[in-house]
């Protein structure tokens, strides 16, 4: 090895040792702070543990109690008892919600309360607790969705109807409830005037869920896809 070569590695020896007593120096500087850092750290950690163990799985519990009692009255399509519970005796669920909407029972408890408010015509709030419900169900979460289209529907807004209907089929994804999402936007459309909107939509479930649709079903796909290039002038 030249002296050259030689001279070059030393140096370059020195700058890592600089660089690693450099580092040594500022751990031992600010040690008590990356002690403090380190503990909150598990503190938070701990905590949240502590919190899904001691707090939030009991408090699911208390809601499961609450919404068991609140399901009978709902399977009997007793919907303002359901909603609403009787005093001293069992919460509702809109109180199942106020008191327990972070548990998974709570959330559960919102698609209930929203589809009561449906029923009992309140359909302001049932859009309110509906759209705070969260489900990846490939079922219930596209049904919560189309019932934000069905209360819109009942306001009045057809445009917010049609587009909650579109996002409920394209959340299912699935040949069951995606083409009926989708004939609901189109007749939806059709109300609107927008014949176009609504003859693409029909296309979509003629090209898409043709084969899966029951024969009424394919009927009446074809009237519509029909009736829409009927008012286009097809």
């Amino acid at each position: 090895m030249s002296n050259k070569e030689k001279t070059t590695q030393d140096e370059g020896l020195q700058n890592v040792e600089s660089a690693l007593n450099r580092t040594e120096n500022w751990f031992e500087k600010n040690q008590k702070i990356i002690i403090i850092i380190f503990a909150a750290i598990v503190v938070i950690a701990l905590g949240i543990i502590a919190y899904v163990k001691f707090v939030q799985q009991p408090r699911n519990r208390e809601a499961m109690t609450e919404l068991y009692k609140a399901e009978f009255a709902f399977a009997e399509d007793n919907f303002e008892l359901a909603l609403n519970g009787i005093d001293g005796e069992y919460s509702g669920f809109a109180a199942i919600v106020e008191d327990y909407g972070r548990t998974p029972s709570g959330n559960a408890a919102r698609y209930y309360a929203g589809v009561c408010c449906m029923r009992l015509g309140q359909y302001e709030d049932a859009i309110t607790y509906l759209e705070g419900f969260d489900s990846d169900d490939p079922m219930i979460g596209p049904m919560a969705v189309a019932l934000i289209g069905d209360a819109n529907m009942e306001l009045g807004d057809n445009e917010k109807a049609a587009k909650h209907y579109v996002e409920a089929a394209d959340k299912a994804n699935n040949d069951y409830l995606s083409p009926l999402f989708l004939i609901k936007a189109g007749n939806t459309y059709e109300l609107m005037g927008e014949y176009q909107k609504a003859l693409d939509t029909y296309t979509r479930v003629q090209e898409d869920y043709y084969s899966v649709l029951e024969r009424n079903d394919k009927t009446n796909i074809e009237k519509y896809i029909k009736r829409a290039e009927m008012h286009l002038g097809k």
